[in-house]
């Protein structure tokens, strides 16, 4: 239910029909969406997050944060990883060109070199050099 509030604004509760039905109508939409875009989605979600923490990003004042960076490549290359039997190869060839490329690219960022094996996600893709 909406309440006008003193401050002028109309106030939802977290009961309010409008929410359940925002909530609704998410849950048919997703129910729409395929599993392999859900996937991929996701994965391009990491990977675009993982590049800009490894210094990627068009915009020179964006700082790299290597922790956060090893964080979303581990988490990118075991979706991957796992997803990639239930998804076409066309889609786990790109998706895995990109983990390979944040990969190295952390390698080269990092002050302190991984020993080859070791890197970020590649428990789950064997070594990247």
């Amino acid at each position: 239910m909406s309440t006008p509030a003193p401050d002028g604004h109309e106030h939802v509760s977290p009961s309010s029909p409008a929410i359940d039905d925002t909530a609704a109508g998410a849950a048919r939409d997703i129910a729409d969406v395929a599993a392999v875009e859900v996937i991929t989605t996701a994965a391009v979600h990491l990977l675009s997050a993982a590049a800009v923490k490894v210094g990627l990003a068009d915009d020179p004042e964006t700082q790299k944060d290597l922790d956060e960076a090893r964080k979303l490549i581990n988490a990118l290359a075991g979706l991957i990883t796992a997803a990639a039997p239930e998804i076409s190869d066309m889609h786990a060839r790109s998706l895995r060109d990109g983990l390979r490329s944040v990969q190295l690219a952390f390698r080269e960022a990092s002050v302190i070199a991984d020993p080859i094996g070791q890197g970020p996600g590649e428990k789950w893709t064997g070594p990247v050099n």
